[in-house]
């Protein structure tokens, strides 16, 4: 491997670096030379290994320290006026601000820049240019800490910080960089989910079977600890793609805090699936089956009713994409077990008959209606409490009134999904895992900060939402006539 010379450095701005580099790799080896001087053993391998992971984030910290030092020119060097966020700026003094890294705290000497607009506040050139977030973080840190915060409580992400970073962040100065970096990645991140359903419909297009993929929706309600408000009702979605097979190939996810309505869950789940079908159409494919899983709740109904069923046909203009509601089938057990209850009470009876219309339900073709006839034939000559009667009536009604979405036979013989698994999942997983800890309250719009990056995180698109973002981070334009001049030296091998 070709090495750097020693004489590159005598009269680079760099020199000094050169010569700290040397004593960190000295130390390196001294400490190496220590371990195998001595007796090897578990406790000096860890003690080994934990030395050296100090002294190279130590060295990461006076590489990346020399770097942002001499990336910005001496104040009278560096241009008169920048451009940027439509404002124009005149150059004032340099001021130092310490920035996290993934190696420690480094100190920026950065020039200010004052707005020529009075009233609007000052930036910092060189900070936009190394993308730091919030002025707090670079960006390789700030990564690492929206993936953590999606995960853990922020008492763990600021004990992370400090024992694998060495940096000693407050809770204001977390909460403010989180919010930056999901303010980021909100918008990248739909469409990285779009990008990402369409890539799973292209592989379940090349899947073997007999039946056209799958686009199947599910939306569903969890309740979540609201401050000084007790629970309220956050809602989930989900959007999977099946493969010929009825086989699941993946789901993205969608999650917003309790809001009268539900609007803008409602709106996220039309923009995503309105995007992904017609970037299906575009590629020249046909359209994919179209399923909606859900409970019998009043938002998912009006949701198939007023949105999903009056979607417009990018293959057939002037109609309505024609999506298939299935009802949950193990909610329709549920309502099927109260009826059995409240027929036959707590016997032996009311499990045998449970069972035997359970696999009715699921098996039959019309399997709903032999079930309503044969409860109300054992209904008719019974003798129920009124209790008994009421309970009755709500399974028997709920059967009836849902029964056109129960065909559950026809969709096991066409390989769709008949239960809605993966929304009830997706409650726990979205929302109990990270918000529904022991003591935890939330306010609405610091929780659904967390929820916009757990939902990345989840849909398995964290990383190309993160990069989509920093990609974006605005410039500062040069606008007088002295060009930006960069002082930072590549070190070649």
């Amino acid at each position: 491997m070709p090495m750097v010379s020693s004489s590159r450095f005598l009269d680079s701005p760099l020199r000094e670096l050169h010569q700290q580099l040397i004593h960190h790799v000295a130390a390196l080896v001294d400490r190496v030379e220590a371990f195998l001087a001595d007796e090897i053993t578990p406790s000096a391998t860890l003690a080994l290994e934990q030395a050296l992971a100090l002294q190279l984030r130590d060295l990461g910290r006076t590489i990346l320290d020399a770097a942002y030092h001499r990336a910005e020119p001496n104040v009278e060097d560096g241009p008169a006026r920048v451009r940027f966020g439509g404002e124009t700026y005149r150059r004032r003094k340099k001021t130092p601000n310490t920035v996290g890294t993934v190696f420690g705290p480094v100190v920026l000497h950065r020039c200010v820049y004052e707005c020529l607009e009075p009233g609007e506040p000052c930036c910092w050139p060189l900070e936009s240019r190394l993308g730091v977030v919030a002025g707090l973080a670079t960006p390789a840190l700030a990564e690492r800490v929206g993936r953590w915060s999606a995960d853990h409580e922020q008492s763990t992400v600021l004990a992370l910080l400090q024992a694998e970073h060495g940096v000693p962040w407050s809770v204001k100065s977390l909460r403010q960089v989180v919010a930056a970096v999901r303010d980021g990645v909100a918008q990248p991140g739909e469409q990285a989910r779009i990008e990402r359903l369409g890539e799973l419909l292209a592989e379940a297009d090349e899947s073997s079977g007999r039946h056209r993929p799958t686009l199947a929706c599910g939306r569903d309600g969890v309740m979540v600890p609201i401050r000084d408000q007790g629970y309220q009702e956050a809602a989930t979605g989900t959007i999977s793609v099946c493969d010929r097979r009825g086989r699941r190939r993946g789901t993205v996810y969608l999650g917003q805090m309790p809001e009268p309505g539900q609007v803008r869950l409602t709106l996220q789940m039309t923009v995503m699936v309105t995007a992904v079908l017609t970037a299906w159409h575009a590629k020249g494919r046909s359209c994919p089956r179209l399923q909606f899983l859900s409970d019998g709740g009043h938002h998912p109904r009006e949701f198939f009713r007023r949105v999903l069923s009056r979607m417009a046909d990018p293959w057939r203009p002037g109609h309505g994409l024609s999506w298939r509601w299935t009802l949950d089938f193990f909610h329709a057990c549920e309502h099927l077990g109260k009826a059995a209850e409240a027929l036959f009470g707590d016997t032996p009876e009311a499990g045998a008959w449970y069972r035997r219309m359970r696999g009715w339900l699921r098996d039959r073709a019309g399997g709903v209606t032999e079930i309503l006839r044969s409860a109300s034939q054992h209904a008719n000559p019974r003798t129920l409490t009124p209790s008994r009667r009421k309970a009755f009536g709500k399974a028997y009604r709920y059967l009836r009134r849902h029964a056109r979405w129960m065909d559950y036979a026809a969709c096991r013989k066409a390989r769709l999904s008949i239960g809605s698994g993966v929304t009830e999942a997706a409650c726990k997983t979205v929302f109990a895992e990270r918000l529904k800890r022991s003591g935890m309250t939330w306010g609405v719009a610091g929780g659904q900060v967390i929820v916009d990056l757990r939902v990345l995180v989840l849909s398995g698109v964290w990383e190309r939402s993160y990069a989509a973002y920093v990609a974006a981070m605005p410039l500062p334009q040069v606008v007088s006539s002295r060009p930006y001049r960069s002082n930072s030296l590549a070190i070649a091998a």
